[in-house]
Protein backbone atom coordinates (compact mmCIF):
# COMPACT_ATOMS: atom_id res chain seq x y z
CA UNK A 1 0.00 0.00 0.00
CA UNK A 2 1.26 3.68 -0.40
CA UNK A 3 2.12 6.30 1.87
CA UNK A 4 0.00 9.26 1.12
CA UNK A 5 2.44 12.09 1.90
CA UNK A 6 1.70 16.20 1.75
CA UNK A 7 4.87 18.14 1.04
CA UNK A 8 5.76 21.82 0.02
CA UNK A 9 8.26 22.31 -2.60
CA UNK A 10 9.59 24.95 -4.66
CA UNK A 11 8.29 25.54 -8.14
CA UNK A 12 10.75 23.89 -9.57
CA UNK A 13 10.92 20.99 -7.52
CA UNK A 14 7.24 20.29 -8.59
CA UNK A 15 8.10 20.32 -12.16
CA UNK A 16 11.02 18.34 -12.37
CA UNK A 17 10.59 14.54 -11.82
CA UNK A 18 14.70 14.37 -10.56
CA UNK A 19 14.40 17.07 -7.99
CA UNK A 20 11.26 15.87 -6.62
CA UNK A 21 12.37 12.36 -6.55
CA UNK A 22 15.02 13.53 -4.37
CA UNK A 23 12.59 15.89 -2.09
CA UNK A 24 10.58 12.76 -1.70
CA UNK A 25 13.33 10.62 -0.35
CA UNK A 26 14.71 13.24 1.79
CA UNK A 27 11.51 13.53 3.06
CA UNK A 28 10.91 10.30 3.76
CA UNK A 29 14.16 9.91 5.47
CA UNK A 30 15.46 7.30 2.95
CA UNK A 31 17.88 6.65 -0.40
CA UNK A 32 16.14 7.42 -3.80
CA UNK A 33 16.90 3.21 -4.41
CA UNK A 34 14.22 2.86 -1.77
CA UNK A 35 11.72 5.07 -3.65
CA UNK A 36 9.92 2.62 -5.92
CA UNK A 37 7.74 5.18 -7.69
CA UNK A 38 5.00 7.54 -6.61
CA UNK A 39 1.98 9.22 -8.10
CA UNK A 40 0.97 12.76 -7.39
CA UNK A 41 -2.47 13.23 -6.64
CA UNK A 42 -2.95 16.80 -6.19
CA UNK A 43 -1.39 19.93 -6.40
CA UNK A 44 -1.85 23.52 -5.84
CA UNK A 45 0.19 27.03 -5.46
CA UNK A 46 1.03 28.42 -2.47
CA UNK A 47 1.23 32.16 -2.17
CA UNK A 48 1.07 32.99 1.07
CA UNK A 49 4.59 32.93 2.10
CA UNK A 50 7.05 35.47 0.99
CA UNK A 51 8.42 32.31 -0.89
CA UNK A 52 6.36 30.93 -3.20
CA UNK A 53 5.57 27.47 -3.31
CA UNK A 54 3.55 24.63 -4.27
CA UNK A 55 1.80 22.28 -1.95
CA UNK A 56 1.93 18.43 -2.86
CA UNK A 57 -0.20 15.46 -1.95
CA UNK A 58 1.49 12.25 -3.01
CA UNK A 59 0.94 8.72 -2.80
CA UNK A 60 4.66 7.04 -2.62
CA UNK A 61 5.46 3.51 -3.01
CA UNK A 62 8.44 2.01 -0.71
CA UNK A 63 10.41 -0.93 -1.57
CA UNK A 64 7.48 -1.95 -3.07
CA UNK A 65 6.04 -2.73 -6.64
CA UNK A 66 3.48 -0.24 -7.21
CA UNK A 67 -0.15 -1.92 -9.39
CA UNK A 68 -0.41 -1.45 -13.01
CA UNK A 69 -1.06 1.74 -13.92
CA UNK A 70 -5.04 1.97 -14.57
CA UNK A 71 -6.24 3.88 -17.80
CA UNK A 72 -9.61 5.29 -17.62
CA UNK A 73 -12.39 3.33 -19.22
CA UNK A 74 -16.18 3.57 -20.15
CA UNK A 75 -18.52 1.06 -20.96
CA UNK A 76 -21.52 3.15 -23.68
CA UNK A 77 -23.88 0.53 -24.50
CA UNK A 78 -24.95 0.55 -28.34
CA UNK A 79 -28.36 2.09 -28.06
CA UNK A 80 -29.40 2.47 -31.65
CA UNK A 81 -32.81 0.56 -31.13
CA UNK A 82 -33.50 1.86 -27.48
CA UNK A 83 -35.66 4.00 -26.05
CA UNK A 84 -35.40 7.63 -26.73
CA UNK A 85 -34.59 10.23 -24.75
CA UNK A 86 -34.60 13.94 -26.68
CA UNK A 87 -32.10 16.51 -25.55
CA UNK A 88 -32.44 20.25 -26.33
CA UNK A 89 -28.61 21.83 -25.81
CA UNK A 90 -25.20 20.50 -27.18
CA UNK A 91 -23.43 22.33 -24.03
CA UNK A 92 -21.69 20.19 -21.03
CA UNK A 93 -25.14 19.69 -19.66
CA UNK A 94 -26.83 18.02 -22.97
CA UNK A 95 -23.73 16.16 -23.51
CA UNK A 96 -22.57 14.55 -20.24
CA UNK A 97 -26.58 13.64 -19.80
CA UNK A 98 -26.15 12.09 -23.29
CA UNK A 99 -23.39 10.16 -22.34
CA UNK A 100 -24.60 8.75 -19.23
CA UNK A 101 -27.66 7.68 -21.27
CA UNK A 102 -25.34 5.52 -23.44
CA UNK A 103 -24.09 4.05 -20.22
CA UNK A 104 -27.95 3.51 -18.95
CA UNK A 105 -29.00 1.79 -22.40
CA UNK A 106 -31.22 4.91 -23.42
CA UNK A 107 -30.62 7.11 -27.10
CA UNK A 108 -29.80 10.33 -26.60
CA UNK A 109 -31.14 12.58 -29.41
CA UNK A 110 -29.34 16.22 -29.31
CA UNK A 111 -30.70 18.91 -31.09
CA UNK A 112 -28.45 22.24 -31.31
CA UNK A 113 -29.46 25.31 -32.81
CA UNK A 114 -25.90 26.15 -33.28
CA UNK A 115 -23.35 24.51 -35.71
CA UNK A 116 -20.26 22.01 -34.93
CA UNK A 117 -16.84 23.26 -33.09
CA UNK A 118 -15.57 23.05 -36.12
CA UNK A 119 -17.83 25.53 -38.83
CA UNK A 120 -18.45 27.71 -35.33
CA UNK A 121 -15.11 28.96 -36.10
CA UNK A 122 -16.19 30.85 -38.78
CA UNK A 123 -18.81 32.67 -37.16
CA UNK A 124 -16.58 33.87 -34.45
CA UNK A 125 -13.95 35.25 -36.77
CA UNK A 126 -16.99 37.32 -38.30
CA UNK A 127 -17.79 38.80 -35.22
CA UNK A 128 -14.60 39.51 -34.13
CA UNK A 129 -13.35 40.97 -37.24
CA UNK A 130 -16.27 41.99 -39.25
CA UNK A 131 -18.91 42.88 -36.15
CA UNK A 132 -21.08 40.15 -38.26
CA UNK A 133 -23.79 38.60 -35.63
CA UNK A 134 -25.04 34.87 -36.47
CA UNK A 135 -27.66 34.80 -33.81
CA UNK A 136 -27.84 31.14 -33.81
CA UNK A 137 -23.97 30.30 -33.69
CA UNK A 138 -21.77 32.50 -32.07
CA UNK A 139 -19.59 32.22 -28.41
CA UNK A 140 -22.95 31.19 -26.52
CA UNK A 141 -24.50 28.86 -29.28
CA UNK A 142 -23.25 26.37 -30.83
CA UNK A 143 -21.48 22.60 -30.50
CA UNK A 144 -20.02 22.70 -26.28
CA UNK A 145 -22.06 25.67 -25.13
CA UNK A 146 -21.02 28.53 -24.17
CA UNK A 147 -17.74 26.91 -22.37
CA UNK A 148 -16.35 25.47 -25.43
CA UNK A 149 -14.79 28.95 -26.80
CA UNK A 150 -14.88 30.80 -23.60
CA UNK A 151 -12.15 29.14 -21.42
CA UNK A 152 -12.67 25.56 -20.23
CA UNK A 153 -12.41 26.21 -16.79
CA UNK A 154 -13.07 23.33 -14.46
CA UNK A 155 -13.25 24.65 -11.14
CA UNK A 156 -16.22 23.79 -9.38
CA UNK A 157 -17.63 23.63 -5.84
CA UNK A 158 -20.39 21.66 -6.77
CA UNK A 159 -18.93 18.31 -5.84
CA UNK A 160 -21.86 17.79 -3.17
CA UNK A 161 -23.93 16.70 -5.78
CA UNK A 162 -22.07 14.68 -8.22
CA UNK A 163 -18.65 13.39 -8.68
CA UNK A 164 -16.56 15.97 -10.12
CA UNK A 165 -13.40 13.29 -10.56
CA UNK A 166 -16.34 11.12 -13.05
CA UNK A 167 -16.80 14.01 -14.79
CA UNK A 168 -12.83 14.97 -14.91
CA UNK A 169 -12.10 11.24 -15.85
CA UNK A 170 -14.82 11.31 -19.05
CA UNK A 171 -12.69 14.58 -20.26
CA UNK A 172 -9.55 13.11 -19.97
CA UNK A 173 -11.22 9.53 -21.86
CA UNK A 174 -11.96 11.90 -24.45
CA UNK A 175 -8.86 13.74 -24.80
CA UNK A 176 -7.82 15.95 -21.99
CA UNK A 177 -4.37 16.28 -20.29
CA UNK A 178 -4.33 13.89 -17.01
CA UNK A 179 -2.99 16.80 -15.05
CA UNK A 180 -6.65 18.09 -14.72
CA UNK A 181 -7.33 14.89 -12.29
CA UNK A 182 -4.26 16.88 -10.47
CA UNK A 183 -4.67 20.45 -10.27
CA UNK A 184 -6.71 22.36 -7.99
CA UNK A 185 -7.60 24.38 -10.31
CA UNK A 186 -8.24 22.73 -13.64
CA UNK A 187 -7.80 23.90 -16.97
CA UNK A 188 -8.38 22.77 -20.62
CA UNK A 189 -8.23 26.13 -22.48
CA UNK A 190 -10.09 27.15 -25.29
CA UNK A 191 -7.56 26.04 -28.21
CA UNK A 192 -8.31 22.06 -27.00
CA UNK A 193 -11.65 21.97 -25.67
CA UNK A 194 -12.89 21.97 -29.19
CA UNK A 195 -11.74 18.73 -30.16
CA UNK A 196 -12.66 16.97 -26.87
CA UNK A 197 -15.91 17.93 -27.62
CA UNK A 198 -15.89 16.60 -30.56
CA UNK A 199 -14.72 13.03 -29.64
CA UNK A 200 -17.67 13.18 -27.37
CA UNK A 201 -19.70 14.09 -30.41
CA UNK A 202 -18.13 10.98 -32.33
CA UNK A 203 -18.76 8.44 -28.96
CA UNK A 204 -22.54 9.46 -28.66
CA UNK A 205 -22.97 8.96 -32.38
CA UNK A 206 -20.99 5.32 -32.81
CA UNK A 207 -23.26 3.88 -29.86
CA UNK A 208 -26.40 4.86 -31.75
CA UNK A 209 -26.81 8.47 -30.38
CA UNK A 210 -27.67 11.21 -32.41
CA UNK A 211 -26.96 14.47 -33.22
CA UNK A 212 -28.58 17.63 -35.03
CA UNK A 213 -26.94 20.59 -35.44
CA UNK A 214 -29.02 23.82 -36.97
CA UNK A 215 -31.87 21.92 -35.50
CA UNK A 216 -33.69 25.30 -33.22
CA UNK A 217 -36.73 23.83 -31.02
CA UNK A 218 -39.14 26.92 -31.52
CA UNK A 219 -42.11 25.03 -29.95
CA UNK A 220 -43.32 21.87 -27.27
CA UNK A 221 -45.89 19.48 -27.83
CA UNK A 222 -47.68 19.11 -24.66
CA UNK A 223 -50.65 16.70 -23.91
CA UNK A 224 -52.31 16.30 -20.77
CA UNK A 225 -49.88 18.09 -18.61
CA UNK A 226 -46.83 15.46 -20.40
CA UNK A 227 -44.49 16.05 -22.99
CA UNK A 228 -44.59 14.32 -26.23
CA UNK A 229 -41.50 16.23 -27.96
CA UNK A 230 -40.72 19.32 -29.49
CA UNK A 231 -40.95 21.30 -32.88
CA UNK A 232 -37.97 22.63 -35.11
CA UNK A 233 -37.37 25.83 -36.98
CA UNK A 234 -37.48 23.44 -39.92
CA UNK A 235 -41.65 22.70 -39.04
CA UNK A 236 -40.43 18.91 -37.92
CA UNK A 237 -41.85 17.40 -35.18
CA UNK A 238 -39.65 14.98 -32.99
CA UNK A 239 -41.36 12.37 -30.79
CA UNK A 240 -39.99 11.91 -27.17
CA UNK A 241 -42.00 10.72 -24.09
CA UNK A 242 -38.79 12.65 -22.07
CA UNK A 243 -37.14 15.90 -23.19
CA UNK A 244 -34.02 16.99 -21.47
CA UNK A 245 -33.91 20.66 -21.64
CA UNK A 246 -30.13 21.75 -21.46
CA UNK A 247 -30.35 25.30 -23.79
CA UNK A 248 -27.63 27.47 -21.60
CA UNK A 249 -28.08 30.63 -19.93
CA UNK A 250 -28.49 33.24 -22.92
CA UNK A 251 -31.61 30.76 -24.74
CA UNK A 252 -33.58 33.85 -24.13
CA UNK A 253 -36.27 32.69 -26.86
CA UNK A 254 -36.69 29.28 -24.72
CA UNK A 255 -37.68 31.04 -21.58
CA UNK A 256 -40.22 33.61 -23.35
CA UNK A 257 -41.47 30.12 -25.23
CA UNK A 258 -41.96 28.19 -21.93
CA UNK A 259 -43.68 31.63 -20.48
CA UNK A 260 -46.02 32.21 -23.16
CA UNK A 261 -47.28 28.60 -23.16
CA UNK A 262 -48.04 29.41 -19.58
CA UNK A 263 -45.27 26.51 -18.53
CA UNK A 264 -43.52 27.65 -15.11
CA UNK A 265 -40.20 29.77 -15.10
CA UNK A 266 -39.37 31.80 -11.93
CA UNK A 267 -37.27 35.28 -12.40
CA UNK A 268 -34.43 34.68 -9.89
CA UNK A 269 -31.04 36.71 -8.91
CA UNK A 270 -27.66 36.88 -10.98
CA UNK A 271 -25.20 39.41 -11.41
CA UNK A 272 -23.85 42.37 -13.96
CA UNK A 273 -20.90 44.14 -14.44
CA UNK A 274 -17.71 45.20 -16.22
CA UNK A 275 -14.47 43.28 -17.61
CA UNK A 276 -11.62 44.63 -16.21
CA UNK A 277 -8.00 43.72 -17.73
CA UNK A 278 -4.49 44.67 -16.65
CA UNK A 279 -1.36 43.82 -18.32
CA UNK A 280 -0.52 40.02 -16.79
CA UNK A 281 2.77 41.36 -15.47
CA UNK A 282 1.51 43.86 -13.27
CA UNK A 283 -1.02 40.82 -11.79
CA UNK A 284 2.24 38.39 -11.82
CA UNK A 285 3.58 41.27 -9.95
CA UNK A 286 1.20 41.84 -7.67
CA UNK A 287 0.42 38.26 -6.70
CA UNK A 288 3.53 36.88 -6.62
CA UNK A 289 5.88 39.74 -5.30
CA UNK A 290 8.38 40.17 -7.56
CA UNK A 291 9.49 41.35 -11.11
CA UNK A 292 9.82 38.80 -12.82
CA UNK A 293 8.11 35.54 -12.85
CA UNK A 294 9.50 31.91 -12.58
CA UNK A 295 9.09 29.93 -14.95
CA UNK A 296 7.13 26.81 -13.56
CA UNK A 297 4.97 29.84 -11.82
CA UNK A 298 1.96 29.83 -14.06
CA UNK A 299 0.35 33.33 -14.96
CA UNK A 300 -0.98 34.55 -12.00
CA UNK A 301 -4.05 34.96 -11.06
CA UNK A 302 -6.74 36.60 -8.48
CA UNK A 303 -10.41 36.31 -6.77
CA UNK A 304 -11.72 39.33 -4.66
CA UNK A 305 -14.87 39.75 -2.84
CA UNK A 306 -16.54 42.87 -1.57
CA UNK A 307 -19.84 44.27 0.00
CA UNK A 308 -20.83 47.70 -0.22
CA UNK A 309 -24.48 49.37 -0.29
CA UNK A 310 -25.61 46.17 1.03
CA UNK A 311 -24.65 44.10 -2.42
CA UNK A 312 -21.68 41.81 -3.45
CA UNK A 313 -19.38 42.88 -5.47
CA UNK A 314 -16.43 40.08 -6.95
CA UNK A 315 -14.79 38.85 -9.94
CA UNK A 316 -16.15 36.51 -12.09
CA UNK A 317 -14.64 33.66 -14.92
CA UNK A 318 -10.93 35.60 -14.31
CA UNK A 319 -8.58 34.53 -17.63
CA UNK A 320 -4.77 35.15 -16.85
CA UNK A 321 -2.85 35.69 -20.15
CA UNK A 322 -6.63 35.65 -21.82
CA UNK A 323 -8.87 37.44 -24.31
CA UNK A 324 -12.15 39.32 -23.72
CA UNK A 325 -14.43 37.59 -26.18
CA UNK A 326 -17.53 39.15 -27.83
CA UNK A 327 -20.12 37.36 -26.26
CA UNK A 328 -23.39 38.55 -27.82
CA UNK A 329 -26.57 36.43 -29.25
CA UNK A 330 -28.74 38.86 -31.21
CA UNK A 331 -27.83 42.18 -33.15
CA UNK A 332 -28.27 45.60 -30.83
CA UNK A 333 -26.59 44.51 -27.99
CA UNK A 334 -22.99 43.98 -26.58
CA UNK A 335 -22.18 41.43 -24.14
CA UNK A 336 -18.07 40.72 -22.97
CA UNK A 337 -16.66 37.39 -21.54
CA UNK A 338 -13.29 36.08 -21.62
CA UNK A 339 -11.64 33.10 -22.36
CA UNK A 340 -7.37 31.89 -21.99
CA UNK A 341 -5.49 29.46 -23.86
CA UNK A 342 -4.28 26.45 -22.59
CA UNK A 343 -0.95 27.90 -22.32
CA UNK A 344 -2.27 31.02 -20.84
CA UNK A 345 0.06 33.44 -22.39
CA UNK A 346 -1.22 36.24 -23.55
CA UNK A 347 -0.14 39.84 -22.15
CA UNK A 348 -3.10 40.33 -20.54
CA UNK A 349 -5.18 39.20 -17.55
CA UNK A 350 -8.69 39.95 -17.67
CA UNK A 351 -11.50 39.65 -14.88
CA UNK A 352 -15.65 40.04 -15.16
CA UNK A 353 -16.18 42.33 -11.83
CA UNK A 354 -19.64 42.12 -11.37
CA UNK A 355 -22.92 43.23 -8.86
CA UNK A 356 -25.62 41.08 -7.60
CA UNK A 357 -28.66 41.63 -8.95
CA UNK A 358 -32.50 40.88 -7.65
CA UNK A 359 -36.03 41.52 -7.67
CA UNK A 360 -35.60 45.46 -6.80
CA UNK A 361 -33.10 46.38 -9.32
CA UNK A 362 -36.14 45.60 -12.20
CA UNK A 363 -39.32 47.01 -10.59
CA UNK A 364 -39.90 48.80 -13.28
CA UNK A 365 -39.84 45.92 -15.97
CA UNK A 366 -42.79 44.51 -14.30
CA UNK A 367 -45.04 44.44 -16.80
CA UNK A 368 -42.97 41.42 -18.38
CA UNK A 369 -43.84 39.40 -15.47
CA UNK A 370 -41.06 36.68 -14.75
CA UNK A 371 -38.73 37.80 -17.35
CA UNK A 372 -38.36 41.23 -15.91
CA UNK A 373 -35.07 40.28 -15.17
CA UNK A 374 -34.35 39.13 -18.48
CA UNK A 375 -35.26 42.63 -20.09
CA UNK A 376 -33.45 44.30 -17.75
CA UNK A 377 -30.04 42.09 -18.29
CA UNK A 378 -31.35 43.07 -22.15
CA UNK A 379 -31.24 46.89 -21.50
CA UNK A 380 -27.85 47.32 -20.07
CA UNK A 381 -26.58 45.20 -23.18
CA UNK A 382 -28.21 47.65 -25.69
CA UNK A 383 -27.09 50.87 -23.88
CA UNK A 384 -23.19 49.04 -24.47
CA UNK A 385 -24.19 48.90 -27.85
CA UNK A 386 -25.38 52.22 -27.82
CA UNK A 387 -22.70 53.80 -26.68
CA UNK A 388 -20.09 52.21 -28.42
CA UNK A 389 -21.59 53.22 -32.16
CA UNK A 390 -23.39 50.17 -32.83
CA UNK A 391 -21.48 48.00 -33.65
CA UNK A 392 -19.48 44.89 -31.52
CA UNK A 393 -17.11 47.47 -30.69
CA UNK A 394 -17.14 47.71 -26.97
CA UNK A 395 -17.74 50.83 -24.97
CA UNK A 396 -14.44 51.17 -22.47
CA UNK A 397 -12.62 53.72 -20.11
CA UNK A 398 -9.28 53.62 -18.13
CA UNK A 399 -10.02 51.93 -14.81
CA UNK A 400 -8.78 55.12 -12.74
CA UNK A 401 -10.96 57.37 -15.29
CA UNK A 402 -13.76 55.09 -14.53
CA UNK A 403 -13.58 55.62 -10.71
CA UNK A 404 -13.62 59.62 -11.27
CA UNK A 405 -16.26 59.48 -13.62
CA UNK A 406 -13.80 60.69 -16.77
CA UNK A 407 -14.30 59.51 -19.97
CA UNK A 408 -10.75 58.51 -21.34
CA UNK A 409 -8.94 60.76 -23.84
CA UNK A 410 -6.83 57.47 -24.69
CA UNK A 411 -7.04 54.00 -24.01
CA UNK A 412 -4.45 51.46 -23.73
CA UNK A 413 -3.88 48.22 -25.58
CA UNK A 414 -6.65 46.06 -25.08
CA UNK A 415 -7.27 42.26 -26.24
CA UNK A 416 -10.83 42.49 -26.92
CA UNK A 417 -10.30 42.10 -30.99
CA UNK A 418 -13.80 44.13 -32.38
CA UNK A 419 -12.23 46.78 -30.58
CA UNK A 420 -13.21 49.31 -27.99
CA UNK A 421 -13.98 52.50 -27.87
CA UNK A 422 -14.13 55.40 -25.27
CA UNK A 423 -17.25 55.83 -23.57
CA UNK A 424 -18.33 57.26 -19.91
CA UNK A 425 -19.63 54.04 -18.74
CA UNK A 426 -21.69 55.66 -15.82
CA UNK A 427 -23.41 58.12 -18.04
CA UNK A 428 -24.82 56.01 -20.87
CA UNK A 429 -24.20 52.40 -19.97
CA UNK A 430 -24.44 51.01 -16.41
CA UNK A 431 -27.42 51.83 -14.59
CA UNK A 432 -26.48 53.98 -10.90
CA UNK A 433 -26.78 51.34 -8.65
CA UNK A 434 -24.28 49.30 -10.28
CA UNK A 435 -21.36 51.91 -11.27
CA UNK A 436 -21.45 52.84 -7.72
CA UNK A 437 -21.80 49.06 -6.08
CA UNK A 438 -18.26 48.84 -8.77
CA UNK A 439 -16.40 51.95 -7.90
CA UNK A 440 -17.43 51.23 -3.82
CA UNK A 441 -15.91 47.65 -4.87
CA UNK A 442 -13.07 48.41 -6.62
CA UNK A 443 -11.75 51.20 -3.95
CA UNK A 444 -11.89 48.75 -1.64
CA UNK A 445 -10.07 45.64 -3.31
CA UNK A 446 -7.58 48.34 -4.22
CA UNK A 447 -6.73 49.41 -0.58
CA UNK A 448 -5.43 45.49 -0.28
CA UNK A 449 -3.90 45.70 -3.51
CA UNK A 450 -2.92 49.42 -4.38
CA UNK A 451 -0.75 48.35 -7.73
CA UNK A 452 -4.41 46.82 -9.38
CA UNK A 453 -5.94 50.76 -9.05
CA UNK A 454 -4.01 51.55 -12.39
CA UNK A 455 -4.72 53.66 -15.66
CA UNK A 456 -2.55 50.70 -17.60
CA UNK A 457 -5.81 48.87 -16.67
CA UNK A 458 -9.07 49.14 -18.79
CA UNK A 459 -13.29 48.45 -18.08
CA UNK A 460 -14.76 47.39 -20.46
CA UNK A 461 -18.73 47.13 -20.87
CA UNK A 462 -20.79 44.91 -20.21
CA UNK A 463 -20.28 41.72 -18.40
CA UNK A 464 -23.77 40.69 -17.96
CA UNK A 465 -23.96 36.50 -18.84
CA UNK A 466 -23.02 35.25 -15.63
CA UNK A 467 -25.75 33.36 -15.07
CA UNK A 468 -29.41 32.53 -16.08
CA UNK A 469 -32.09 35.33 -14.85
CA UNK A 470 -34.46 32.35 -15.03
CA UNK A 471 -34.99 28.93 -12.63
CA UNK A 472 -37.16 26.34 -14.74
CA UNK A 473 -38.51 24.84 -11.32
CA UNK A 474 -38.33 20.94 -11.00
CA UNK A 475 -39.04 19.03 -8.64
CA UNK A 476 -35.88 17.61 -7.07
CA UNK A 477 -36.54 14.20 -6.09
CA UNK A 478 -37.37 13.55 -9.92
CA UNK A 479 -35.70 16.38 -11.85
CA UNK A 480 -39.11 17.26 -13.93
CA UNK A 481 -41.02 20.05 -14.50
CA UNK A 482 -44.00 20.26 -11.60
CA UNK A 483 -46.16 20.77 -14.20
CA UNK A 484 -45.25 19.05 -17.30
CA UNK A 485 -44.26 15.36 -16.69
CA UNK A 486 -40.96 14.18 -19.04
CA UNK A 487 -39.93 17.52 -19.05
CA UNK A 488 -36.24 17.93 -17.94
CA UNK A 489 -34.97 21.57 -17.04
CA UNK A 490 -31.02 21.13 -16.40
CA UNK A 491 -27.82 23.02 -16.72
CA UNK A 492 -27.25 26.54 -16.48
CA UNK A 493 -29.88 27.92 -18.29
CA UNK A 494 -32.32 25.95 -16.17
CA UNK A 495 -30.81 28.37 -13.19
CA UNK A 496 -28.79 24.64 -11.47
CA UNK A 497 -25.84 24.93 -12.42
CA UNK A 498 -22.25 27.78 -13.07
CA UNK A 499 -19.69 26.08 -15.19
CA UNK A 500 -18.70 23.26 -17.26
CA UNK A 501 -18.31 21.10 -14.60
CA UNK A 502 -21.69 21.75 -12.12
CA UNK A 503 -23.29 21.42 -15.82
CA UNK A 504 -22.33 18.19 -16.34
CA UNK A 505 -22.88 16.79 -13.22
CA UNK A 506 -26.24 18.10 -13.31
CA UNK A 507 -26.32 16.36 -16.89
CA UNK A 508 -25.38 13.20 -15.26
CA UNK A 509 -27.87 13.49 -12.28
CA UNK A 510 -30.62 14.21 -14.74
CA UNK A 511 -30.01 10.61 -16.91
CA UNK A 512 -29.60 8.92 -13.69
CA UNK A 513 -33.10 10.36 -12.83
CA UNK A 514 -34.30 9.55 -16.16
CA UNK A 515 -32.90 5.33 -15.39
CA UNK A 516 -34.77 5.04 -12.38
Amino acid sequence: MPQIIEIFTTPETAFEAPLLRQHIAAHLQISEDQLTTYQILRRSIDARQRSLRYWLRIAVFVNETPPASQTITKSYQYVAQARPVLIIGAGPAGLFAALRLLELGYKPIILERGKSVRERRRDLAAINKQHILNPESNYCFGEGGAGTYSDGKLYTRSNKRGSVEQVLQTLVYHGAAPDILVDTHPHIGTNKLPHIIENIRQTIIEHGGEVYFNTKVTDFVVQQHRIKGAVTADGRHWEAEQVVLATGHSARDIHRLLYEKGISVIAKSFAMGIRVEHPQALIDEMQYKTAVRNTYLPPAAYSWVEQARGRGIYSFCMCPGGIIAPCATAEGEIVTNGWSPSRRNNPFANSGIVVAISANDWQKFDRFGELAGTQYQSEVEQAAWRAAGKTQQAPAQRLMDFLNNKTSASLPPCSYLPGIVSANLQQEVLPAAIYHCLKDGFKQYGKKMPAYLTNEAVVVGVETRTSSPIRIPRDPATYQHPQIGGLYPIGEGAGYAGGIVSAAIDGVQCAEHIGQ
